[in-house]
């Protein structure tokens, strides 16, 4: 609807003149790169990114989707301009040797490649691995039912990462998360991105970022379980924990486990530090005379009705880049509300993103809709605002809010 299918001529309209001329314009080709630059995402850097290509003579690139192609673009997919797949990303900057170190993402039986691969990465300065998936092991109706890389994907990053004469470079090309617990924790990989299908500028994005031409600031939008969370049943929809038979939960709303990486998790190549500049510390909700929680102790009231029309506030908070490169940053606001029925821990109440020079600062604001957004759901279904603390915080800055009437 919003390009107008419905509304009279296409001729007549602002797209109808569109012709084979506005196809992989250069712009549009730089706006595939930039957006695949800011949904990756840097998980773990222990000091070794960003890599300067005037001090590589050689780079090994390895793995089954280190010259990836369609791969990049995943489901529901139009027709690529071109694809600069990791291998020609990274062999614009610097000289390469690819392995593939599997011939399949599946990396099942005869398909593993170690001695090839391990040599490679015991030649060169920098290793950079690309593994993960493709629509062999994930797509709509194909769903994984292992958190793991698939087949034997980990014994070759772990040979490739100990064979290693440079720092080991792991980047995983998924649409889903995977438990790389054992890359997270190993000293011989010295950062970790998670790149999504990034489309057909994948490769060259992917380069950006490891050589610092872009600083990565994308953020994860799901939890990346452990593997033994695929014991809970996929049928079993309930979001909350319970504690007596073990069920752990669903979502970053509720789920009491360990996480290999947490929803909303990812590094840059600087810090950002917050401060708040103004937000209520306590708030009222004015009930119609008679209500009975006038007069009774409520835990919490209705979500709905006169006493929430226009209750609402902001918060302010000032971002400063703390560190010597310029970078985006997503600043998300969290609420964790009193604990009545069955709470979730916290839950997301908005981001806003920044971009700021090395010692800039910058305000974000946030609305928040107290009826909207501070309530939960109680056991009825209804939605209730819980009255008492309820605490908003941003990274590792907490305010609380006290709601009464």
């Amino acid at each position: 609807m919003r390009l107008g299918f419905f509304d009279g001529d296409p001729r007549e309209l602002p797209f109808g003149n569109l012709g084979p001329s506005d196809v992989c314009t250069p712009s549009n080709q730089e706006l595939a790169r930039e957006a695949a630059r800011q949904g990756i995402v840097l998980l773990k850097n222990t000091g070794k990114l960003p890599l300067s290509a005037t001090s590589i003579k050689s780079m090994a690139v390895i793995g089954p989707n280190a010259n990836a192609s369609f791969t990049m673009i995943g489901n529901y997919e139009g027709t690529p301009c071109k694809y600069t797949t990791p291998l020609q990303g990274l062999g614009a900057n610097v000289a390469t040797v690819y392995q593939p170190g599997c011939t399949n993402v599946g990396c099942s039986g005869n398909s593993l490649q170690l001695d090839a691969a391990t040599k490679a990465a015991a030649s060169a300065d920098v290793t950079v691995l690309v593994v993960g998936a493709d629509q062999s092991i994930e797509r709509e109706s194909l769903d994984r039912t292992s958190l793991l890389l698939p087949g034997q994907q980990p014994q070759l990053v772990s040979a490739v990462a100990n064979a290693s004469s440079g720092p080991c470079i792991l980047v995983v090309m998924s649409g889903g998360p995977f438990d790389i617990s054992f890359a997270k924790s190993s000293d011989k990989i010295a950062a970790i991105l998670w790149v999504g299908y990034p489309g057909e500028a994948g490769g060259a994005a992917i380069a950006d970022v490891l050589f610092g031409y872009h600083n990565p600031s994308g953020r994860l939008p799901v939890t990346w379980y452990p593997e033994s969370f695929t014991k809970v049943p996929m049928t079993d929809m309930r979001m909350r924990p319970d504690p007596s038979t073990g069920y752990p939960g669903r979502t970053y709303r509720f789920y009491t486990g360990d996480t290999v990486y947490a929803f909303g998790d990812g590094l840059s190549y600087t810090s950002f530090a917050h401060h708040l500049v103004s937000a209520p510390k306590q708030l009222a909700l004015q009930l119609a005379e008679g209500h009975a929680c006038l007069t009774e102790q409520c835990p919490s009231v209705e979500a709905e009705g006169a006493h929430c029309e226009g209750l609402a506030f902001d918060v302010h908070l000032r971002v400063r880049n703390a560190g010597e490169r310029s970078g985006g940053h997503t600043v998300f606001l969290f609420s964790s509300p009193p604990a009545v029925h069955n709470a979730p821990a916290k839950h997301l109440l908005g981001f806003e993103k920044v971009s700021l020079e090395p010692g800039q600062a910058g305000v974000v604001a946030f609305k928040v809709d107290v009826c909207k957004d501070l309530s939960v759901v109680d056991e009825l279904g209804n939605r209730k605002v819980a009255l008492g603390s309820h605490t908003l915080h941003v990274g590792d800055l907490k305010h609380t809010l006290n709601l009464g009437v």
